[in-house]
């Protein structure tokens, strides 16, 4: 039996409310898996078939004017903005009515020069950043400067407007965008015969429409769409608890992607290839023929090779259930970025376990109304998966960090970073999950190392690890 499972049942810390309905994300997730997945067996392919997967994709200019005064480009690594589109027409229609397009979620693709490495950076939706002047167009009002939230650009000017936003807060150039729905995601994870994941607990989630037991199991469509959109269900129902869920069910995709079943199979591979340039919005520039060339270029890419990180943050203390940058660390990912150093800074799945698959319980025994939660948030600011914030069964005057047998590896990682704490080892517990019991000494974290705040895992690492 688990360390949670022997435990009475406690009740629940509630998080703070979210300031916003849970949006449609999934289908981002999913592009660079395409493209990067294609790009180590996919060349011969993508020249047979040039002709079919060129007419697929879809292109929308973007102005020069559009994006005013841009950053100079320093390196010559491809830098790639991905954003999801949750437009409801066509084959869309099914998941809701209403006018026009959104996107929640960003992400920038850097490409190294060589082609040997790749890093996916994911911004949180509830960034609270400096927004630049966008003008009116195609009838969108247009976005005057303000501090607002990073995803408003997407919704007053259309993906130039994204696109200069990104630009203006990290001083990296942009050269190429894409943009991706979610019948197009589940096309493409369709396309490779589902993704392999590891459920750590059983879901039932009726926003999500969706409804999975615990354990390995493989996801098709509309399992996978709901899987990476369900939020509430999950862990501490936060939004960054579902990107660490996105990003790991991507490196799987990509692993799958990138897999000898899926490279050495025609059919699989042009099916794969087919279903990801029909889900595809790009610049003109973003040819077909350019991805050719880049799968061409890097065929000795491996899963290992692509990392994943979100920008430094922290819950904002001024505007309840938002987020704002934590700085330097975010300024220096993004300067390490645009000069193509990321392998020299950033950690990634080199390490045995990452913190995204260090789940946590946080147990609140100090009596202290919140503190359950604020503790959660920061941890998971910090990487680390929250399954879920209670309130410890008695008070208790001592931090304890609990582990059980299978649970060793993982808890010294977390305990170096507590000020005030004890260990306990449940010898007959047989989980991973660590439970942290908030004590009344609870004096809080040790300040984070320099680069701590973007520690990020490659697409190798595995999601049954976590569990």
């Amino acid at each position: 039996m688990g360390l949670v499972d022997v435990r009475p049942a406690l009740p629940v810390e509630e998080p703070p409310a979210p300031p916003s309905p849970p949006k449609w994300r999934a289908w981002l997730w999913a592009l660079l898996a395409g493209v990067l997945g294609a790009v180590t067996g996919g060349a011969t392919f993508l020249v047979g078939g040039y002709v079919k997967l060129t007419g697929n994709v879809k292109h929308e200019v973007i102005a020069k004017q559009d994006l005013g005064e841009r950053p100079v480009k320093i390196s010559k690594a491809m830098n790639v903005l991905i954003v999801g589109s949750d437009q409801r027409d066509g084959a869309n229609a099914k998941y809701g009515k209403f006018e026009g397009e959104r996107t929640d979620t960003i992400i920038l693709a850097h490409i190294s020069p060589k082609r040997d490495g790749a890093m996916l950076i994911s911004f949180p939706r509830d960034s609270l950043v400096q927004l630049p002047a966008c003008p009116a167009k195609n009838g969108l009002p247009g976005q005057r400067a303000h501090v607002g939230m990073i995803n408003e650009s997407f919704n007053s000017g259309g993906i130039a407007c994204t696109w200069r936003t990104i630009e203006a807060l990290t001083d990296i150039h942009i050269d190429h965008f894409v943009k991706v729905d979610f019948t197009g995601f589940k096309g493409m994870v369709n396309a490779l015969g589902g993704v392999p994941v590891c459920i750590p607990e059983a879901i039932n989630d009726k926003k999500a429409r969706l409804t999975l037991p615990a354990g390995r199991q493989v996801l098709k469509g509309e399992q996978a769409l709901g899987y990476v959109r369900a939020r509430y269900s999950l862990g501490d129902g936060s939004d960054i608890g579902r990107i660490q869920r996105q990003q790991m069910f991507l490196a799987s995709m990509a692993k799958k992607a990138m897999s000898g079943d899926t490279l050495t199979d025609p059919k699989t591979l042009f099916g794969f290839l087919d279903a990801v340039t029909k889900s595809i919005t790009t610049d003109p520039d973003l040819t077909v023929g350019v991805m050719k060339d880049l799968a061409m270029s890097a065929e000795g890419l491996t899963a290992g090779q692509i990392r994943f990180v979100t920008t430094p943050w922290r819950y904002s203390v001024a505007s309840p259930g938002r987020v704002e940058w934590v700085q330097p660390q975010a300024n220096r990912l993004f300067k390490m970025v645009a000069a193509d150093q990321i392998s020299k800074g950033v950690k990634s799945g080199e390490q045995k376990i990452p913190k995204s698959q260090i789940h946590v319980i946080v147990e609140n025994g100090t009596g202290r109304q919140g503190l359950g939660t604020t503790v959660a948030a920061e941890l998971e600011q910090r990487g680390y998966h929250i399954r879920k914030i209670s309130s410890a069964a008695k008070p208790y005057t001592k931090t304890v960090l609990m582990y059980s047998p299978n649970g060793e590896s993982r808890a010294p990682r977390l305990y170096r970073e507590l000020l005030t704490a004890r260990t306990h080892r449940a010898q007959n517990a047989k989980t991973q999950t660590l439970v942290l019991v908030l004590g009344a000494d609870w004096q809080g974290l040790k300040p984070p190392k320099t680069l701590d705040d973007v520690e990020g895992f490659d697409a190798t690492q595995d999601s049954c690890t976590a569990s």
